[in-house]
């Protein structure tokens, strides 16, 4: 009897071990301990993780304070609303489903409601074009001052000693030729720009500008212009063929089938497009995903309208838009709203009715940044997502349109 009572002893301290060491596994898997059934039990949970841009913000769950960002939340599995707070930046919300032991990651891009407003130039400026990059802006000078009159490249890279507006290059003035009533656009590969002066609605003169400095000596291609544009176009077919070849076999199809690309996101990894036909779209990832972007898919498409593909989730989200007519920053100028990627791969910038707005590629917190006069053609996002730039005299008609920069930071 006495030899038993140490080795019931031990078996208890082994037991007890062995419970807390299994309390403890469970624990790191996310279970704990809820209310079932009225029963105390052990129940698996998910994790949340929250962050944003910029931090420190407050995350209600369910309406409730729960922590701040950047923080790891564990719930019971189920659909949860989601609230992104701090003071001076709009409120970001999202309906997030958890799932039992699976990590689900949320990020907010905080955007402030009362941005800073900034002109980048003083003298006047025309028909404002962003090279393939999204880097640099070409644009024309007509101002009183003949000198200063031509073609320009702002470069918005690069970080000026003083102010934004010793970021702009002049690349050729009005003592060569009367650039600053020229068309600009860019060839495919950034370096070159072609400028067109039109004499008359039936004859123009075209040249091939170097975008990398003062151009002393023009070249004028007018009679090769044809030869010029087979060139790049050739160019930009080959690009779109490699990057298709890197596709697999359905997603190639996928895309062949039903989508009309409008422009593939920075990182390549989404798909902004309008249907080409209505269809049922098929899935190209089986088993479904799990811990993905839990905001509902549109798998069924209807011609025309405007859709985002995510390439990596193969998921498929209507956009909150109707009539889309053109990318911004594009030479199709017909309506008055575009829609373009922000360098993020994330979010969209969307010109309509005098506004600006700013989306996620999902659709979701659709926020206007600015609302006032702007000309329609001319907004372009900053390379870093941090600043929107826009062509605008304020409505003022007495005086010339400006570059200006909002802020988003």
């Amino acid at each position: 009897m006495k030899k038993i009572k140490p080795l019931v002893f031990s078996l208890a301290i082994l037991l007890f071990l062995f419970s807390a060491t299994m309390v403890a596994i469970m624990y790191g898997r996310g279970y704990r301990f809820g209310l079932t059934s009225g029963k105390i039990e052990l129940s698996g949970t998910g994790l949340l993780v929250v962050s944003s841009l910029p931090d420190g913000a407050q995350v209600l769950v369910n309406d409730k304070l729960s922590t701040a960002t950047n923080d790891t939340i564990n719930l019971f599995p189920g659909q949860y609303s989601v609230k992104i707070v701090k003071d001076g930046y709009f409120v970001w919300q999202k309906s997030v489903k958890v799932q039992k032991e699976v990590v689900t990651k949320i990020h907010a891009f905080l955007l402030p409601n009362a941005p800073k407003l900034e002109s980048i130039t003083a003298l006047g400026v025309t028909r404002p074009v962003i090279d393939p990059s999204g880097s640099r802006l070409a644009y024309t000078i007509a101002s009183q001052s003949a000198k200063k009159n031509g073609v320009y490249v702002m470069d918005m890279t690069t970080r000026p000693i003083l102010t934004l507006q010793s970021a702009s290059t002049q690349i050729v003035s009005d003592a060569q030729a009367n650039f600053s009533d020229a068309q600009l656009s860019w060839s495919p590969d950034g370096t070159e720009i072609v400028a067109t002066i039109s004499a008359s609605p039936t004859q123009s003169t075209t040249y091939l500008l170097d975008a990398s400095g003062f151009n002393n000596n023009i070249q004028d291609i007018t009679n090769t212009l044809p030869i010029v544009n087979q060139t790049w176009e050739k160019e930009i077919a080959e690009k779109e063929k490699a990057r298709m070849a890197t596709l697999k076999a359905p997603l190639r199809k996928l895309l062949e089938e039903n989508f009309r690309i409008i422009s593939y996101s920075a990182d390549e990894t989404k798909i902004l497009y309008t249907a080409s036909a209505s269809a049922t779209l098929s899935y190209v990832i089986k088993p479904r995903l799990i811990g993905i972007d839990s905001t509902p898919e549109q798998r069924n498409v209807v011609k025309d309208k405007i859709y985002v593909y995510d390439i990596r989730e193969d998921k498929n989200y209507e956009l909150p838009i109707s009539n889309f007519i053109r990318q911004f920053g594009g030479s199709n100028s017909q309506g008055n709203f575009a829609l373009g990627w922000m360098p993020d791969s994330k979010r969209l910038l969307y010109t309509h009715d005098k506004k600006i707005d700013i989306m996620e590629f999902d659709g979701g917190n659709q926020t206007t940044v600015f609302a006032g006069p702007f000309e329609d053609n001319f907004v372009f996002p900053w390379p870093s997502g941090s600043k929107i730039v826009m062509l605008t005299n304020l409505g003022n008609t007495n005086i010339s349109s400006n570059l200006y920069i909002i802020t988003l930071e």
